[in-house]
């Protein structure tokens, strides 16, 4: 009995094989196309990330 309470409370991402990295991803892409213009050009213009790697080399990053 206790298991199928168990199994009961996984959630249906976890169930599916998708982190809630993966599955918060796919709702808003999911929102971000039901938008409409301004709104959507506006969503989709935040979802750029800009990053940059740095090798640390002795507690101090290297120049790239």
């Amino acid at each position: 009995m206790a298991s199928a309470a168990s199994s009961a409370a996984v959630p249906f991402w976890r169930a599916a094989g998708m982190t809630y990295i993966t599955y918060s991803n796919i709702c808003a892409s999911l929102v971000r196309g039901c938008l409409k213009e301004p709104y959507r050009s506006e969503a989709l213009s935040r979802e750029k990330v800009h990053f940059s790697l740095s090798k640390w080399v002795g507690g101090k990053p290297e120049k790239p």
